[in-house]
């Protein structure tokens, strides 16, 4: 008897947990963008992807669907906005991007150093931690270092998050497949 309600409890704590390590599972949603009919919920559900289907299974998927950084849209944005600086670390897993000293042709003795920090997967203006370093050089020896949180640190967080923004879009729109089946 104590062994089926063992095997009952962790049963239940089993699904709990797995159901909590689904991030949209306790998801706040907007009731004046849902539709009050059930067959229009599934059948948006099912168009975005977040269903099962039965004819996903007969395709030939290879060895497996593996999300790399290349999925994060602000890791991606993040990238693309700074490509044109040599970098020193991009830790995917750390959640930072570190850029070397970078210098224009035109301003010996000056440099700039960007520093990003992911503090969320979620593109939003506080996903980003952005530190901006500039150093100025009399001599070889003699370099002054500062951190300075102005006009480019705006513009670059604002850049990042308007590429990241369009790249969702662009996912959800590749991963959007109409559904064609009868929901009576």
């Amino acid at each position: 008897m104590k062994i089926t309600y063992l095997k009952i409890l962790t049963l239940f704590f089993s699904l709990f947990f797995l159901m909590a390590c689904n991030k949209n599972f306790f998801k706040k949603v907007d009731a004046r963008k849902v539709s009050p009919d059930p067959k229009e919920r599934v059948k948006k559900n099912l168009e975005e992807g977040r269903g099962f289907r039965l004819d996903n299974i007969t395709k030939n998927r290879g060895s497996g669907n593996f999300e790399f950084s290349s999925s994060n849209e602000l890791w991606r944005a993040s990238l693309d906005t700074i490509d044109f600086m040599p970098l020193a670390t991009a830790n995917y897993s750390g959640g930072i991007i570190i850029t070397d000293w970078y210098s224009e042709e035109q301003k010996i003795g000056e440099s700039i150093k960007i520093t990003i920090r992911f503090l969320t997967n979620e593109i939003r203006a506080d996903a980003l931690d952005i530190k901006v370093f500039y150093k100025k050089c009399n001599t070889a020896l003699d370099c002054e270092i500062n951190q300075n949180d102005g006009v480019l640190k705006n513009e670059l967080k604002k850049t990042i998050l308007k590429k990241a923004a369009i790249y969702q879009k662009q996912t959800k729109d590749k991963n959007f497949k109409p559904y064609l089946g009868n929901l009576d």
